[in-house]
């Protein structure tokens, strides 16, 4: 059962455009096959391959690896290739990276470039579906034109640690929010005629350890929590493969583990695509029987176990070749759903300028406003002087590193290498983008605005308290393959800020992060942007913001806390191991980074806000949280209880000029803490009311009761909160809900 939330499409969104939403795409996906006619096709073509074939089917590379005479003429080089069967006319599947635009760090040296999306914490602070729709139709656009029919993306993986370094990818730590932006994204990728991969599956919520490490959870917690977020995402966006993750689970590989893969993905979601692996995330041959469809980058595995090693365990018996029809057939499945064979490839020419407008509103309303003491924005027009500092501001906005980067249209001002090797595209600091100084000069109109670099603290306080406000841009590097050592910001820059904010009490600072940050200097500081990595236009939208001409309207969906010590694992898992032994990357692949070891997640279901409301801590900024320039009143608020939730209210923007609202409506199960159940978008004109309803996906009142293998919703009262965020209720009352058993 899918949950029904009504969301709103904020007016600066439709301003887009009516076929950026529901135009071409969605007609498209309305001739799509039926799951049973792609499942027909599949099996009259399966009758008809050789074992050769079939076993071409399952396998990959990286494409940078093909020799040149073996390319075919239009292979684009991304992150892998699987053969086609031309005779079939089953069509090659060029793969590229990832979740925030066509990943081009394959093919840097001949200057590709693609429209960048802000980061997944980013897009999920729109909290806005459609935008996701619109962003992911746009990269699967440009993916097509590329001549990519398999879009690495969406990435969910819980938010459990606000120091893992692919936090940034993510949406979040809720399972329902992540799982609805989610599901968004892939159907406006899927609406090109192109598959996309919900990833990683499942548990892989921290870099360190990533190859090695078992995570341990018990079923009722995994389904509850970050199970359901996939949950969710597969059935609202219908994605043609999965990708299994690196880590173990329970003590085995993700790539093969028969309970993930065949117990809860196909035998309980009824999910009829392809799995494929991870780069590098395959273990044995064995691997098929478990559930692996594809080894996607064989050459990056141990061994080629889905093709040179497969062969004579299919000779002998060993595998029985019926397991190879079942992974033929569903990744033939996938093809004919989504309609690979019916969809051209490129190269087609791509209207970046266009493309780049999706970016700006995504920035937009991924930017979140933590703090506004005194009004401080947007700046008066009585602002005469402002001094930019730090961040690289003359340069360009940053991004995070690994295979999600995306080279901007404009490319790289910036580069900072931070290894050498074959790592090196993967661990690098760039800059690019639209320029916040250039953004700010001309979003501030006659305002003298001059710009220092940061590196000498006491020139900076002195500009500072020369101008009429100070603007602190603050960097935190975030990459794929490396977890933070804490929540402190790079370098010297709390001691920038603090000294800045101790020279002008009109400080204002944007924090460009891929995660939740500590702020030791808040109290000093009255004005706090969370602008994440922004994207193609990210400067653009924060001088907007700032400006004034557009109205932030992002809210977290992560929780900032106070410092590691408020964390359920203070120490990160793994952190204090020596790193790996010559004999630990031989046997577990080139991600490895650690020697093995246990993660337990103490918060279990709990991640996140959940773990703070359980707690009774208090954290810095909470889930949810954001303000705007003007003010919203909630009134009204009824509930309707029974075998499912119905939440009605009114949202009325009291303040003095337009702007949307996220209310957001939270259920407290006796005993149990506070869970999200829905929310929306309102965009309302000054003195607007509307009303709203929000109905709860019964899984969100349930707990996954073990021994029946069943969500189960108990009888009784629970609590029903209308709040601004997870720790602002405003409006309360109770609901009874009827008992009932749902299917998992």
């Amino acid at each position: 059962m899918q949950p029904m939330i009504r969301l709103t499409c904020t007016a600066a969104l439709i301003a887009l455009g009516s076929t950026a939403l529901t135009g071409a795409g969605a007609s498209a996906q309305e001739r799509r096959p039926s799951a049973d006619e792609a499942q027909m096709r599949a099996e009259r073509t399966l009758a008809q391959m050789t074992q050769d074939e079939k076993v071409q089917l399952i396998h990959g590379t990286m494409a940078v690896v093909v020799p040149k005479p073996r390319r075919p003429r239009d292979m684009p080089m991304g992150a892998g290739v699987i053969a086609g069967v031309e005779r079939l006319g089953i069509p090659p599947q060029y793969a590229t990276d990832a979740s925030l635009g066509i990943s081009n760090i394959m093919d840097m040296r001949k200057g590709d470039v693609a429209t960048a999306l802000p980061s997944g914490l980013s897009l999920a602070s729109t909290w806005n579906p459609a935008l996701l729709r619109a962003g992911g139709r746009m990269i699967g656009s440009e993916a097509l034109a590329k001549g990519f029919n398999v879009m690495l993306a969406g990435g969910v993986n819980l938010v459990r640690d606000p120091r893992a370094g692919r936090n940034f990818e993510y949406l979040g730590e809720d399972p329902l929010l992540g799982g609805v932006l989610v599901g968004a994204q892939i159907e406006g990728i899927q609406s090109n005629g192109i598959i996309a991969t919900i990833k990683h599956f499942a548990l892989n919520n921290q870099e360190t350890g990533r190859a090695t490490a078992s995570v341990n959870m018990g079923e009722a917690a995994m389904r509850e929590s970050d199970l359901l977020a996939f949950q969710i995402g597969i059935e609202r966006g219908d994605p043609g493969s999965v990708m299994c993750s690196y880590n173990k689970v329970g003590g085995i590989y993700a790539c093969e583990n028969s309970f993930m893969l065949n117990d809860v993905l196909r035998r309980d979601w009824g999910f009829k695509g392809y799995v494929m692996s991870d780069w590098g995330a395959v273990h044995s041959t064995e691997a098929l029987l478990a559930g692996l469809d594809q080894q996607s980058g064989e050459t990056v595995d141990a061994k080629r176990w889905l093709s040179t090693e497969l062969r004579p365990k299919l000779a002998d018996g060993r595998i029985p070749a019926a397991a190879l029809d079942t992974a033929v057939k569903r990744i033939l499945w996938a093809i004919y759903a989504k309609e690979l064979d019916k969809t051209p490839l490129g190269p087609k020419p791509i209207d970046y300028a266009k493309n780049a407008e999706v970016a700006l509103q995504a920035a937009r309303e991924g930017t979140v406003l933590l703090r506004n003491e005194g009004a401080l924005l947007p700046l008066a027009k009585t602002v005469r002087s402002v001094v930019v500092i730090g961040g690289k501001a003359n340069l360009g906005v940053p991004s995070g590193g690994g295979s999600s980067q995306v080279v901007p249209v404009g490319g790289f001002r910036v580069i900072e290498k931070l290894s050498d090797g074959a790592a090196a595209v993967f661990s690098r600091r760039a800059w690019g983008g639209s320029v916040p100084l250039a953004a700010l000069q001309g979003a501030l109109g006659g305002v003298q605005v001059t710009y220092l670099d940061g590196s000498d603290a006491q020139a900076a306080a002195v500009a500072a308290k020369a101008a009429d406000v100070a603007i602190v841009f603050a960097t935190k590097f975030s990459t794929e393959a490396e977890d933070q050592a804490d929540l402190v910001l790079d370098g010297a820059q709390d001691a920038l800020i603090d000294m800045v904010a101790s020279a002008n009490p009109r400080t204002v600072v944007v924090l460009e992060t891929g995660n939740p940050v500590a702020m030791p200097w808040l109290g000093k500081v009255p004005v706090v942007l969370s602008a994440w990595y922004s994207g193609q236009r990210g400067a653009d939208a924060i001088a907007d913001i700032i400006a004034g001409t557009v109205n932030p309207s992002g809210r977290l969906p992560v929780t900032f806390p106070a410092s590691v010590a408020q964390l359920p694992n203070p120490k990160l898992p793994g952190a204090d191991l020596p790193p790996p032994s010559k004999e630990d990357k031989i046997r577990y692949g080139v991600n490895t980074n650690s020697p093995p070891f246990n993660i337990t997640y103490p918060e279990g279901s709990d991640a996140g806000y959940r773990w703070f409301d359980r707690t009774g801590q208090k954290p810095l900024f909470a889930f949810g949280h954001g303000l705007s320039y003007t003010m919203f009143r909630y009134s009204r608020l009824k509930v309707k209880g029974g075998r499912t939730l119905r939440a009605s209210f009114t949202v009325t923007n009291t303040g003095g000029r337009e702007g949307a609202d996220v209310p957001q409506v939270y259920v407290t199960l006796p005993g149990k803490a506070r869970r999200l159940v829905g929310w929306d978008k309102p965009m309302l004109k000054r003195g607007e009311s509307r009303t709203i309803t929000v109905m709860a996906d019964p899984r969100l009142l349930a707990d996954f009761d073990m021994p029946s293998q069943r969500w189960v919703v108990k009888p009784g009262k629970v609590k029903v909160e209308l709040a601004r965020s997870a720790t602002e209720p405003v409006l309360s009352t109770q609901a009874t809900l009827s008992a009932q058993k749902l299917k998992p």
